[in-house]
């Protein structure tokens, strides 16, 4: 008996997710997960965004990473989700229960299915430059949690290999519950550009929490100022850091359909 699941997919940044009904995973959330999100055999996609209803928040989203684990947040992810609810709903104010706690996305612009949001992110917490050892040597890094755990390293360049070095810092017995990795070059005060390799993904062309913490990484060590252009090859997005963070980017509703299992 073939089983269908509607999915819808949307992107933010080519950081790209598919926003599923959690009611069509049962216990295969994990393997649904990663069949779906396959390049080849699957629709594709850097992971799920499974909803389910919350009594505080307009949704809750638990969001696994194409490989089937699970990931406290994404801040790219939590924009399609909200765009998804706008579009459905008419809501101007979205909020999000993610695994870092609701996040409230407000609407600043619509044009067809594009949309534009501005998300509180919270408070970061930003430890002391820390050093860790790989094989080519000692790298040295600002931890950044902004709800999920990221470590951002200021390059004067991106290597030709930049994706094997940030995986291998990644896979560091220092971060027990893996970590993401930001390469950070900073143009300007008020502008950087950042590569991204995340957990459970590998490079991603953005990261909405990942550009927040190379935003955060690069005002707390005075390299740059509030706010910040994050430049990526996916596009950009603004982060500025108030108390607490704001997330400034698009989101963008691709299609709607079914996966047969």
């Amino acid at each position: 008996m073939t089983v269908s699941i509607p999915f819808l997919k949307a992107s933010a940044c080519g950081n790209d997710f598919l926003v599923i009904d959690g009611r069509h995973a049962g216990d295969r959330m994990v393997e649904i997960t990663r069949q779906i999100c396959d390049r080849h055999n699957g629709v594709g996609g850097d992971g799920v965004e499974w909803l389910f209803p919350d009594e505080e928040a307009d949704v809750r989203a638990r969001l696994l990473n194409a490989d089937g684990s699970e990931a406290e947040i994404s801040g790219n992810g939590t924009r399609c989700v909200a765009a998804h609810i706008a579009d459905q709903q008419g809501k101007g104010i979205v909020t999000v229960r993610t695994g870092a706690g609701p996040k409230t996305c407000t609407l600043l612009e619509r044009n067809g299915m594009h949309f534009e949001f501005e998300t509180r992110m919270g408070k970061p917490q930003v430890s002391d430059e820390l050093a860790v050892k790989v094989a080519s040597g000692k790298v040295r890094g600002i931890p950044v949690s902004v709800g999920n755990p990221h470590f951002v390293v200021f390059v004067h360049d991106f290597a030709p290999d930049w994706q094997k070095r940030a995986a291998e810092i990644g896979r560091e017995p220092e971060f027990k519950q893996g970590i993401n990795i930001e390469l950070v070059r900073v143009v300007e005060t008020g502008v950087i550009d950042v590569r991204f390799c995340e957990r459970g993904v590998g490079e991603t062309h953005s990261s909405g929490t990942g550009s927040c913490a190379a935003a955060v990484a690069s005002i707390a060590t005075k390299r740059a100022q509030s706010p910040v252009l994050v430049r990526a090859p996916g596009g950009q997005q603004t982060v500025r850091w108030d108390g607490e963070v704001y997330l400034q980017g698009p989101a963008q509703i691709l299609c709607r359909g079914e996966f047969f299992l």
